[in-house]
C-alpha cells in the first residue's frame, strides 16, 4: 500500500532567476529548466513549448495579462499555449509597455516598437540592462554606466561609472542603480554618483514595487530606506540568496537560488 503526499506549493528547488505574479497565478523562470506557473491551490505546470530549457531568462514581465520573457535568444511572448518570438532576436534584458509603445533593453541598445516592427532608439553598441521612463527623462543603465535623456532639452548626458548598471530605481528623488560588482550607485542630484557597499552583501538587483525599493542579495531580501539621511537596508527575509521579487495583494513572492519560490505576507 502506498500513501500519496501532496508536495508543498514551492517544492520546485531549481535555481530561479525571475518571478512575476498576476491575477492568474505565479510564473517563475528557472536556470536551465524552463518556465513554470502555478495557480491558487493547483500544482506547478511547465510553460515549455517554444522555449528550450537551455535558454537563459533574465526577466519575466506581465503587462495587460501578456507574459513576456527577456532571454539570451531574444524577446518571447506566451500566447497561452506556446512561446512565440516577439520580433526581437537580440539578447534582451528588460521589457516594458508604456502608453502605446513597447520598449526593450538589449545587447545593442534600447529598442522601441510602436507598430509591428522594432527599431533602435538609443545607446547603440551598448549592453542595456534596464531603463526608466519618467515625464522629463529616459534613464538607461548599461555596461559602462548610466545615460540620461532630457525630453525637454532633447539632449543626452552620459555618466561613465566603470561599472555595469544592471537595474535602476528612483527613490526620494535620487537615482539608484545596482552594479555588476554587487554594489549600489546613488546619484546626488548634481550629476555625481557614490558607490555604496553594505558589508559583505552582494546585491543582485533592485526592484521597485508599490513605492518601495526591494533589494535582492546573496543574504536575503531587504528593503531600502532612508534613516537620518542615510541609506539603510532593512531585512524582509533572511537566510537564502534572493534573485527577484514581485508583490501581489498582501504577498511577496521571491525567486531564490536554492529554496524554490518563497512567499511571505506583507
Amino acid at each position: 500500500m502506498q500513501t500519496g503526499t501532496k508536495q508543498p506549493w514551492n517544492w520546485l528547488l531549481f535555481p530561479f532567476s525571475a518571478v512575476t505574479a498576476g491575477p492568474y497565478g505565479v510564473v517563475a523562470a528557472t536556470v536551465g529548466h524552463g518556465v513554470y506557473s502555478i495557480e491558487d491551490e493547483s500544482e506547478w505546470g511547465k510553460l515549455g513549448t517554444g522555449l528550450p530549457d537551455t535558454t537563459g531568462i533574465h526577466r519575466l514581465q506581465l503587462h495587460q495579462e501578456l507574459l513576456h520573457a527577456c532571454t539570451n535568444n531574444g524577446l518571447y511572448e506566451w500566447n497561452g499555449e506556446t512561446w512565440e518570438q516577439d520580433g526581437l532576436t537580440l539578447p534582451c534584458y528588460q521589457y516594458r509597455r508604456l502608453g502605446g509603445a513597447c520598449y526593450a533593453s538589449t545587447s545593442d541598445g534600447l529598442w522601441i516598437r510602436t507598430g509591428s516592427k522594432w527599431g533602435q532608439l538609443s545607446c547603440e553598441g551598448k549592453h542595456v540592462f534596464d531603463f526608466i521612463s519618467l515625464p522629463q527623462y529616459v534613464i538607461v543603465g548599461h555596461d559602462t554606466g548610466i545615460s540620461l535623456y532630457d525630453r525637454f532639452m532633447d539632449e543626452w548626458a552620459h555618466f561613465e561609472l566603470q561599472r555595469g548598471i544592471t537595474s535602476l530605481a528612483v527613490y526620494r528623488g535620487h537615482l539608484i542603480g545596482a552594479t555588476d560588482q554587487g554594489e549600489l550607485v546613488v546619484g546626488d542630484r548634481k550629476g555625481r554618483f557614490d558607490r555604496i557597499q553594505f558589508g559583505k552583501k552582494i546585491i543582485y538587483s533592485i526592484v521597485p514595487k508599490r513605492g518601495s525599493i526591494y533589494v535582492c542579495t546573496d543574504q536575503g531580501l531587504f528593503k531600502l530606506v532612508y534613516i537620518a539621511d542615510r541609506l539603510v537596508l532593512l531585512s524582509v527575509q533572511l537566510g537564502f540568496p534572493v534573485t527577484d521579487v514581485d508583490v501581489l495583494g498582501d504577498q511577496i513572492f521571491m525567486a531564490t537560488m536554492f529554496h524554490g519560490i518563497q512567499s511571505i505576507s506583507l
